[in-house]
């Protein structure tokens, strides 16, 4: 019953309520033209109430206010000279109105359509996206966690920027990286190195062994059956970091992306990898020993990890974003907090529109933990990260 209240007591959208605009300005423009010398004609005023109406109405609306248009001319013809109404000065008005309606009704319905089509597809590259690319969870065994993709193109929604994580028997396993590249391509390449990743996490026994793999998978799976020549023409770059749920240090493994970022107290510290290994899907090319570095991140520390969507975001006048500069001094403890302020400020920075896609994800280790790690906890978050199956190999 309260349900139904509602419903009668709800306003009304606000297109309906514009419609009282060109109605007003038909009652207007006929009255003042009944009004005025007979020499002044305002009727050719009454194509502007059809013209308007598509800024916020649809075809039925269109259509109505076009024969309220037309009705209104031809009153205005048999009040001021019923001989005028067969003139042909009059019926070409009265033609042109009816013209001009029709075109803005057909107009409308096309418009319409378009929109279906583009809700449509909307709607499918949201859901392309969670399958994908899903949000980290909230809670990674001990650490606190928020994550964000910003799509260039707010019709896309989804392209070639890429994370994951992934939870051990010890810690937690993440990779963000970015696919070089646009379009369907990169999503495509994206999507086989999460799932490469998703598959084999838990399942290598070491960081370089799991950045070994995964940089196999690239290359093989970027390569069409007996190719041999397409070594380097994509490759995706991406750190790798191992997060242990006890120890207060990160191993980490950088493939030509951008250093990781730890805050501490307000101060900001970037992680330069000091033996940075290729872009994956160029091991092929180079044969690279991959070095794992390490970085302590304690209790009370935030991690924020991003792609270059952020870090070569401009502003008005070519400036990038200064992203160490712009974090210094900010206090939030909270993933979701900081995560809130740095996408504020990121598009307060570029004038609320990206030139390319962004994630950016913030990691806390909370100052006071509690032991996990159980085993019905590690099964959930596989399956809320899109986890493998049971461990069929070793683990890190």
């Amino acid at each position: 019953m309260s349900q139904g209240l509602d419903e009668r007591h709800r306003p009304a959208p606000p297109g309906r309520a514009l419609v009282a605009i060109p109605i007003a300005w038909i009652i207007a423009v006929t009255v003042t033209d009944l009004l005025v010398p007979p020499h002044i004609h305002l009727g050719p005023l009454l194509v502007a109430a059809p013209a308007i109406t598509p800024l916020f109405g649809g075809p039925w609306t269109v259509g109505l206010v076009a024969a309220l248009a037309v009705i209104a001319q031809t009153v205005i013809g048999v009040l001021r000279d019923p001989d005028e109404l067969l003139s042909a000065n009059h019926e070409a008005q009265v033609i042109a109105l009816l013209l001009v309606g029709a075109s803005l009704v057909i107009f409308s319905v096309v418009r319409e359509r378009r929109a279906k089509e583009l809700k449509q597809v909307r709607y499918v590259s949201e859901a392309a996206q969670r399958v994908v690319l899903p949000p980290l969870p909230r809670q990674l065994g001990p650490l606190r966690t928020a994550s964000l993709y910003l799509a260039a193109e707010a019709e896309a929604q989804i392209g070639g920027d890429l994370y994951a994580a992934a939870r051990t028997a010890s810690g937690t396993r993440l990779i963000v990286g970015d696919v070089r590249g646009k379009g369907m391509t990169a999503v495509n390449d994206a999507a086989l190195l999460l799932g490469a990743f998703r598959v084999a996490a838990h399942r290598q026994a070491s960081l370089d062994e799991l950045v070994a793999y995964l940089d196999r998978s690239v290359c093989w799976d970027l390569m069409e059956p007996g190719e041999t020549s397409r070594y380097g023409e994509t490759f995706i770059t991406a750190t790798v970091l191992d997060i242990p749920d006890q120890d207060g240090r990160i191993q980490m493994i950088s493939c030509g992306h951008p250093p990781p970022i730890v805050l501490r107290n307000g101060r900001p510290v970037t992680v330069h990898a000091r033996r940075p290994a290729p872009p994956l899907g160029l091991g092929e090319l180079t044969a690279p020993r991959y070095h794992v570095e390490s970085f302590p991140f304690g209790p009370g520390d935030l991690l924020l990890l991003y792609t270059d969507g952020v870090t070569e975001a401009r502003d008005s006048a070519g400036i990038f974003y200064p992203l160490p500069e712009r974090i210094t001094g900010w206090t939030e403890t909270d993933p979701d907090a900081f995560l809130g302020r740095f996408r504020r400020d990121l598009l307060h920075h570029v004038g609320g529109h990206l030139d390319d896609d962004a994630v950016m994800i913030v990691i806390e280790r909370p100052a006071t933990q509690e032991r996990s790690g159980m085993p019905s906890t590690r099964s959930k978050i596989f399956r809320r990260t899109g986890g493998g199956g049971p461990d069929l190999g070793r683990e890190g």
